[in-house]
């Protein structure tokens, strides 16, 4: 049986570039901020341990050769984890993409298409979670029904409150992610660049459904309004208080939430 980690603990690179410089990294349980000017590793760091994950997140035998993991508890050998990037790209093989969905344009819209299975899976958990614990009979059976699909409601609430500007609101008697907007129906890739990054990033952490998981963002704050960014690290939070988010970051409004004693500079972790 795989036995998966909760967290990591401590990040150690043994050469950051060519031999040069040692990055060990203890970390904190929840929230870990890596601050630094450009060019000094930040992304680097962050890029050495997920190279070194492999799909389905086994990571002792398939780290690069320098890259150690301290997690807990000690023993497992697997992590569940995302990764968020900032750049929205083209996607590389557009032709290949039009049969996916015709609607894809860019490398967040692919990834909100994968979310959006994955959110379908997720209503299909939750249901039968549901449907199990009506059955079991209890006095409170009704309540802890209703308690299984609160994330659920959250995040909806959440999304509306956020484009609530733009007068957008998710159409919540559907199955998949699509909003209502003056009239209109809206799929995913028709939001703007930050409602698109801000959805995908909202979505990544929901459909991990509670677990203990590890999420690396770089540079999430690009396209993002300075609100959103203030408010990010505590809505990912609330929606997953097992998550733990790792995350390289230059502005000043995602750690305004009293987050600043958990931000870490590239230099306070290196050994030259």
């Amino acid at each position: 049986m795989q036995k998966y980690a909760d967290y990591i603990e401590q990040i150690e690179i043994d050469s950051l570039w060519g031999g040069r410089k040692h990055i060990l990294w203890n970390l904190d349980r929840q929230v870990n901020i890596l601050s630094g000017m450009n060019g000094v590793g930040k992304s680097t760091i962050i890029n050495k341990v997920v190279k070194g994950l492999a799909q389905g997140g086994e990571f002792p035998s398939h780290m690069l050769k320098g890259v150690r993991l301290k997690v807990y508890p000690e023993d497992a050998k697997w992590i569940r984890y995302d990764i968020i990037r900032s750049l929205d790209s083209p996607v590389l093989d557009l032709e290949t993409m039009t049969h996916v969905d015709t609607r894809i344009s860019s490398a967040l819209d692919f990834q909100l298409y994968q979310l959006q299975r994955k959110y379908l899976d997720y209503q299909v958990n939750i249901g039968n979670r549901i449907i199990e614990t009506l059955q079991s009979g209890p006095p409170d059976a009704a309540e802890k029904a209703q308690q299984i699909s609160i994330p659920k409601r959250r995040f909806q609430d959440i999304v509306d409150e956020l484009f609530r500007d733009t007068g957008k609101q998710i159409i919540r008697t559907e199955n998949e992610i699509r909003f209502a907007q003056i009239g209109e129906s809206l799929v995913p890739y028709q939001l703007s660049s930050g409602e698109k990054q801000m959805l995908a990033i909202l979505l990544t952490v929901l459909v991990e459904d509670n677990q203990n998981y590890v999420l690396f963002m770089d540079e999430p704050e690009v396209s993002l309004h300075v609100d959103w960014q203030q408010q990010l690290i505590d809505l990912l939070l609330e929606l997953n208080p097992n998550v733990q988010i790792i995350l390289t970051t230059h502005s000043p409004a995602v750690i305004m939430n009293g987050w600043v004693d958990h931000v870490t500079e590239v230099s306070d972790i290196t050994d030259k």
